[in-house]
């Protein structure tokens, strides 16, 4: 979501913390701002739109004090204007946020009570005037946090600055990430040790709760009932946070294509390639074969790889599996036996709903493992097993390397699963390993239809409405591919399990629906034709995502076919993965859209 950036510096920090932003810029946006004191009094300047705009207005109004924070601003309450971005500021301090302050109706009007103006639409602002308020009162800034943190209700990350102190910046965490870099005789304060890496590479996460007031000299972190704590402190090798397009135009291109390497790496860590086993890298704390119930909980494509997953494990391991959207399953209150599985899939480690439902099902006695993409991130922290994804930094919004990488982990654990439940031989074990070996190979050769489906894409593009359809594990794909349009090109898109196709969306095929069908040559093949035929039979158009063996069993006449390489039924999921995101960038690209950063969204959502 919105990003955050503080610097305690020697020189100017404006052009610093600008610096920090960009490389939050994946994170979704849409203002931006900086404050800074300036000969001990608070300057501002904020600009609606990109990061450029208010690069502008510091080129013609430079800031140059040596300590100040800045924002990248996701717009949650109030509209996406100057007037709401932040920092927000009064006569003693200036203020950023990240979160929802849930309570800020309640607080707000008891502040209103007091007399008290407001001149945005923004939750945040509450914060700033609760603050001040206290301050007026004689309370100096380290008390006045201390006594207004405790009235805050919500998820969120808070960075404070303050008039007339020119070595004070105070940073809080409560559900929202929020790091702490060291400096020689500096010190910064950042959304996630991304936006340090050009400063530091000596990073201390704060855990929840936890608030920090920062020095030149160092830092003081205080938990939530503001005692002193220690938290550890991480080396973090700079290099591997450094992000550039390379030879494509847009971070997404650029990681679709490098799928193969992510998706090797990742499967070399879960992977005895020799051996012909999965040989996974950490110690469960229990055994696959005691398990009654697996529980799957995750947000957006995390969940479409845990979808996915869910036909994996109830195939190979014959381990019931119920699955839920994270935002529902973290208040359906879902009775757990306890000593049961539930796993988590997150990119980012910091996905609120995911993270709340992971604490749940910590309450209730589960076994909690979490496949995630930073390491050092709180699910990560908060789970009994961590199942790292080797995708290295994503920076566009959708993700592509990320959830193939999901992927990749999670068929590796559901045959772990099989062998030790007994429902997989070696030979299985073998035959399914060789399968997966042979996926970065297989990714790179779809990847070589780039150009098929980028003049295909030119045809998409000026469609209204989309329909995507497939059977078995190509049912979730077909959702991940409308996802995907969806997010990236806005053309309204829906993904369907093609048998449901008589039982609605039928109705919606004419000759200007484009049905995109996702269907490899596997045990459903035939069923998927069926569909295919009744599709055809009225109109629609049909682009057929499938092997070499399906492109000639269809007998039907196509708008388009894309002939992925041959790939065992288990692994062809992954394999599969690359046409729909093809299609779904290029389209994007034709149509001008904001690719890397689509509208009204954002890379982690760490808000409800």
């Amino acid at each position: 979501m919105c990003g955050i950036v503080g610097i305690i510096g020697k020189t100017s920090v404006a052009p610093q913390i600008v610096e920090a932003l960009r490389r939050l810029e994946y994170r979704g946006y849409d203002s931006a701002g900086v404050a800074t004191l300036e000969n001990g009094h608070l300057d501002r300047r904020r600009a609606e739109g990109k990061l450029r705009n208010l690069e502008t207005k510091l080129s013609q109004a430079p800031l140059s004090g040596a300590i100040g924070i800045g924002h990248t601003r996701w717009a949650t309450h109030g509209k996406p204007n100057e007037t709401n971005a932040h920092p927000h500021a009064t006569e003693k301090l200036a203020v950023v946020h990240n979160g929802i302050i849930e309570n800020f109706r309640e607080l707000k009007t008891g502040l209103e009570a007091k007399g008290i103006k407001f001149e945005t639409e923004t939750d945040t602002e509450v914060v700033a005037q609760l603050v001040t308020y206290e301050m007026r009162q004689g309370r100096p800034p380290i008390e006045a946090i201390a006594v207004t943190l405790p009235r805050l209700r919500g998820a969120f990350a808070l960075g404070f600055l303050f008039s007339g102190e020119d070595d004070l910046l105070i940073g809080a965490r409560h559900g929202a990430p929020l790091a702490l870099g060291f400096g020689d005789g500096e010190m910064y304060l950042g959304s996630d040790a991304l936006a340090l890496a050009p400063f530091t590479d000596d990073i201390t996460y704060l855990e929840d709760g936890d608030w920090a007031i920062l020095h030149r000299t160092g830092v003081d972190i205080r938990d939530e009932s503001g005692q002193s704590v220690r938290r550890p402190r991480h080396k973090i090798v700079t290099g591997s946070f450094m992000a550039d397009k390379g030879n494509h135009r847009h971070f997404m291109a650029k990681e679709i294509h490098e799928q193969p390497e992510v998706v090797g790496r990742t499967l070399a860590h879960y992977v005895d390639f020799s051996a012909g086993r999965v040989a996974l890298p950490f110690d469960l704390p229990f055994d696959f074969k005691d398990l009654k119930r697996l529980s799957i909980s995750a947000c957006g494509t995390a969940y479409l790889a845990g979808l996915i997953s869910k036909y994996w494990f109830e195939r190979l391991a014959r381990i019931p599996v119920e699955i839920d959207v994270a935002s529902e399953f973290r208040y359906r209150e879902a009775p757990l036996e306890p000593g049961s599985l539930a796993l988590f899939v997150s990119q980012s480690g910091e996905t609120a709903d995911t993270l709340a439902s992971l604490r749940y099902a910590t309450s209730e006695q589960q076994h909690t493992v979490s496949v995630v993409n930073v390491p050092t991130s709180t699910m990560a922290r908060e789970s009994a097993v961590v199942a790292s994804t080797l995708a290295g930094v994503e920076v566009g919004v959708a993700s592509t390397k990320a959830f193939t990488c999901q992927l990749a982990v999670l068929l590796s654990l559901a045959i772990a699963a099989g062998r030790a439940r007994g429902t997989l031989s070696a030979e299985d074990e073998k035959e399914l390993v060789d399968a997966l070996i042979g996926v970065p190979g297989l990714m790179s050769e779809a990847i070589k239809r780039e150009h098929q489906i980028e003049v295909l894409a030119r045809e998409l593009s000026k469609a209204k409405d989309v329909l995507y359809l497939g059977r078995g594990t190509s049912y979730p794909l077909a959702l991940e591919g409308a996802l995907k349009l969806k997010e990236i090109s806005y053309i309204h898109a829906e993904g369907y399990a093609a048998g449901e196709l008589k039982h609605g969306p039928i109705a919606l095929i004419d000759e200007t629906m484009p049905v995109i069908v996702i269907a490899p040559h596997d045990a459903v093949f035939e069923k998927t034709v069926s569909n295919m035929q009744e599709v055809a039979a009225r109109g629609g158009r049909i682009i057929l995502i499938t092997d070499e063996k399906g492109a000639l069993d269809t007998g039907l006449d196509t708008m388009a076919t894309i002939v992925m390489p041959a790939a065992h039924p288990i692994v062809a999921p992954i394999v599969h993965s690359i046409p729909i995101q093809l299609l779904a960038y290029h389209t994007a690209v034709f149509m001008g859209k904001d690719v890397d950063q689509p509208r009204n969204l954002a890379k982690s959502v760490t808000v409800e």
